[in-house]
């Protein structure tokens, strides 16, 4: 053969691999790869709380609405309701109509047979976190949303300890015919929508599925969104796969005219059917350096830079030019969340409401060095925060300035003289006024960060004279821990579920204990009443006061020591097309796609 005939040969050979190899790429299925740093609890709605079992039940769940992905400022539109609710009698009477032909995914407990999602499914979702054998920890949100006739149904299964009815109509919750459910509340909430809109929480359930799976319903979630679940190895391993059966839904979005990210996005994926991705798989990633290396390595598409490579990521705040190089995006933002400190107030030590446990709190608030803890931890990557309240939220103020974002020793150490928490023996350490040993017990977990954070609040406490221990656990068992009452301290993030700075007060609401969000046990009877009353308001300024009084409130007890609220950098492959990191919602698998060809 000749020298031209070999190289002629040659040329074809290449062109038909690089045809076999784009056609191969065109036709393999499209993985979304991600991790979280901390692990699941499960997947059914009404036994959940957790941020990462959140992210995904509304990927398997859908509720009657939905936010809009691409607006800010924020715009709710039905997802499963075929329109907005029509509400009537002040915001106490809201009738839901629901699109008819949806589909849950198939599952064996179907027999074969089609299940349409109808009204009844959604009476079925809000009833279960009331079922006192379900322990939700969504229970007491549920039931101070008023829904008529609701709190009746659980007392009278608890009086009785029967099993709780689900088959006796109530007013409150009520499917009127096959599609439409009318929801009746004891007084005004002009902002029961926001609830509606929670599928992660609320998503639309078959009663006959939880039935069938009984106690492992965690394990086998069964709804009418994009995906279902596929694989699940315990804290780590989740696998999503897309569920044939899902409606045609099409992608659509509403982004601000001035929003040149999101009219981008929208002009890429408008007009596509959802899911875009075929799979999706989430590894439980909890140290940062294996995360980080990951995501370099090209097994994940998509990241939060961790705070200890912040500096090899952005290096003077920009995207480094080897990351650049490789087609990564940065997307930087205020997150919708904040990391805080519980002191339980049932602890006989940081607890109670006398002037000299109130003196112990403060002073250990006024202990910690957050700047330093933002600068060294986080990298720079937040700001401190001055109350509980949420950026992005009803009731946060970027202009109120408060204690809580002080750090002052000096004034710690007076206080804690003054309140006779002083060294009698010499040690260094000083004993509580009775004359006990004084040691605050912090729970913690077993990752790199979090003994780095230790490390920085051991020095701090010691610098003012307390003695610190630490009671590490993994994250999930130290929530259940958490629930009853059993911790003395630990640090959380949480971030916002709706646009409502309710969300947040609901910590400090005495009906949350011990099954809700009020982890620190704090009970004050002033600050019951305006969580009840803005709950009923609608938004404005006698909204905002209260909000504010609330602020002072948390801040004088101090229940809660607020630390910070994050910056996200979300670093992603070219490939990965349209992402953009939600404010309130979990869901966004389905709205993002993957392009192998994108440069």
């Amino acid at each position: 053969m000749s020298l031209h005939l070999r190289h002629l040969l040659s040329v074809a050979l290449c062109a038909l691999s690089l045809a076999a190899t784009t056609a191969s790429a065109a036709t393999a299925p499209k993985v979304l790869r991600l991790a979280f740093n901390s692990a699941e609890t499960g997947f059914d709605p009404a036994k959940i709380s957790d941020l990462y079992s959140r992210t995904i039940t509304p990927h398997i769940f859908e509720g009657l609405y939905t936010y809009d992905h691409l607006a800010r400022p924020f715009k709710i539109k039905p997802l499963t309701a075929a329109a907005l609710p029509e509400i009537t009698d002040d915001f106490r009477t809201w009738t839901v109509r629901l699109k008819p032909g949806i589909y849950f995914q198939d599952d064996p407990v179907f027999k074969g047979q089609k299940r349409e999602l109808v009204a009844a499914d959604y009476v079925y979702a809000f009833k279960r976190p009331i079922d006192p054998a379900n322990k939700s920890p969504f229970a007491s949100v549920i039931e101070d949303a008023g829904f008529v006739g609701l709190s009746e149904l659980r007392d009278e299964a608890v009086k009785a300890k029967k099993p709780f009815d689900y088959d006796r109509e109530i007013e409150g919750i009520r499917a009127l015919d096959r599609y439409t459910i009318q929801f009746k509340l004891k007084q005004t909430r002009p902002r029961l929508i926001e609830m509606l809109a929670s599928g992660d929480l609320l998503g639309g359930t078959a009663r006959e599925v939880i039935e069938h799976y009984g106690d492992d319903s965690m394990a086998h979630p069964v709804g009418t969104g994009p995906f279902k679940l596929a694989q699940w190895r315990r804290s780590s391993l989740i696998v999503l796969e897309r569920n044939p059966g899902y409606r045609e839904h099409y992608y659509d979005a509403e982004p601000a005219p001035d929003d040149a990210d999101g009219q981008a996005i929208l002009a890429r994926l408008k007009g596509k059917r959802i899911p875009m991705v075929d799979r999706v798989e989430v590894s439980i990633i909890e140290e940062e350096q294996p995360r980080w290396l990951a995501f370099l390595n090209g097994d994940l598409d998509i990241t939060n830079v961790p705070p200890a490579f912040i500096g090899q990521a952005l290096p003077g705040g920009k995207l480094a030019p080897h990351l650049a190089k490789r087609g990564i995006q940065l997307r930087s933002s205020l997150n919708a969340d904040g990391v805080y400190t519980f002191f339980n107030m049932d602890d006989p030590m940081v607890g109670g409401t006398e002037p000299a446990q109130v003196a112990l709190r403060r002073a250990l608030s006024l202990s910690l060095d957050v700047q330093r803890l933002i600068r060294l931890l986080y990298r720079g990557q937040g700001i401190p925060s001055q109350s509980l309240l949420i950026p992005h939220t009803s009731g946060y103020d970027p202009k109120f300035k408060s204690e809580m974002g002080d750090f002052d020793p000096s004034r710690a150490k007076a206080l804690l003289d003054l309140y006779g928490y002083i060294d009698r023996d010499g040690d260094g350490f000083r004993e509580r006024p009775d004359g006990k040993p004084l040691t605050v017990e912090v729970a913690t977990q077993r990752s790199q960060f979090n003994r780095q954070f230790d490390e920085l609040w051991k020095k701090d406490f010691e610098a003012v004279g307390v003695r610190t221990s630490f009671f590490t656990g993994q994250w999930s068992e130290q929530l259940k821990a958490a629930y009853a009452g059993k911790l003395q301290m630990w640090t959380l993030g949480g971030s916002a579920a709706s646009p409502d700075g309710q969300d947040t007060l609901i910590a400090y609401y005495s009906k949350q204990i011990g099954s809700g969000q009020n982890f620190a046990r704090f009970r004050h009877a002033r600050m019951d009443q305006i969580y009840e009353r803005t709950q009923q308001l609608p938004d404005g300024p006698e909204r905002e006061a209260l909000f504010r009084e609330a602020k002072l409130i948390g801040n004088a007890y101090l229940p809660y020591k607020s630390l910070l609220h994050r910056i996200s950098n979300d670093l992603t492959y070219a490939h990965l097309i349209g992402h953009r990191r939600p404010l309130f919602w979990n869901e966004w698998y389905h709205l993002v796609d993957i392009d192998w060809s994108a440069p």
